[in-house]
């Protein structure tokens, strides 16, 4: 019997302002998957699920991580193996750090692991990105760092690191409630003007420059959007008060993390402490339950171990 083996895979940030559904990036928050072979009949699978809203994770065929394991070997078109998964969670559900990307990239690594690692890490992006539907969450998660992913004419994905200073700390604060990334996308418009895709485009590319030099007042200006932000900030209540409290404190700018409703700010590492506690803070005064946390970019990706 194989031995077993863990994946832990970083959350997420996507979007980052101007960077609508093409820049990401993974952060120092994780969920762990443990993959163990059974002597039991192909599709056979037990599911156990410890931590941070567990209870509200399936236990049975119909769990993300157990669908992203089956998807691999039937992709290469393998009986699924009969599996045991322990799932161990600290990436909040439904919160815009990409816990949905962790599960697919996890049973992406832990299916590959226990077939011997056969593919290489482009093969299983293609896979995590064929699940997800997009790369700006599952692309960070599997490789780690800020991750810029293209779209070519022919369909193909291409992938750029961004580079990120040392001293840009990124600030998360998770409000108890959610919103769905379906809700977050039908308040979007249909077209957008020339002078919007124009302003996007700008502020793109002073936002890749600002994060590589750490150039606060380059950020300052680089994390305005008019594609997605100015329209999802009325689905989350607080927004304007904790931006204010952010920028206040002496953050560069307050963005939406993935489609919400966490927020994240990016602040240079000394002031990380303050802005985290003003936000928090400031959702606190509007009856909001929060967890504020200091992260930090996470350069690794996810990593496979064994037992």
């Amino acid at each position: 019997m194989a031995t077993p083996v863990t994946v832990t895979v970083p959350g997420t940030t996507a979007n980052l302002g101007p960077g609508f559904d093409c820049l990401g990036a993974a952060l120092t928050i994780y969920n762990r998957f443990t993959f163990a072979a059974l002597e039991q009949p192909p599709g056979t699978v037990a599911i156990t699920v410890q931590g941070q809203e567990a209870d509200r994770v399936s236990t049975d065929a119909s769990n993300l991580a157990y669908q992203a394991f089956a998807y691999y070997f039937q992709q290469r078109g393998l009986a699924v193996p009969a599996v045991a998964i322990a799932i161990d969670l600290a990436v909040p559900l439904a919160r815009g750090l990409g816990s949905s990307s962790t599960a697919i990239v996890g049973g992406l690594l832990g299916a590959n692991a226990l077939a011997e690692k056969p593919l290489d890490q482009a093969a299983l992006a293609s896979m995590a990105i064929a699940m997800e539907g997009h790369p700006d969450n599952v692309v960070p998660a599997l490789v780690g760092g800020c991750q810029l992913a293209v779209t070519t004419e022919e369909g193909q994905t291409v992938l750029c690191p961004v580079p990120w200073h040392r001293q840009v700390t990124p600030v998360v604060v998770i409000p108890d409630f959610e919103l769905s990334t379906a809700e977050a996308r039908r308040v979007l418009p249909a077209t957008y003007s020339r002078a919007d895709t124009i302003f996007n485009t700008a502020h793109l590319g002073l936002l890749l420059r600002g994060l590589e030099t750490g150039n606060g007042d380059w950020l300052r200006t680089a994390l305005n959007d008019r594609i997605h932000q100015p329209y999802r900030q009325a689905l989350i209540p607080g927004y304007t008060d904790v931006a204010q409290a952010a920028q206040q404190a002496g953050a560069y700018g307050l963005v939406i993390s993935g489609a919400g409703p966490t927020l994240l700010a990016l602040t240079s590492t000394a002031q990380a402490t303050e802005v985290c506690d003003a936000m928090a803070a400031a959702w606190h005064t509007q009856g909001q339950t929060v967890t504020a946390q200091v992260l930090g970019l996470e350069t690794a990706g996810a990593q496979v171990s064994a037992g």
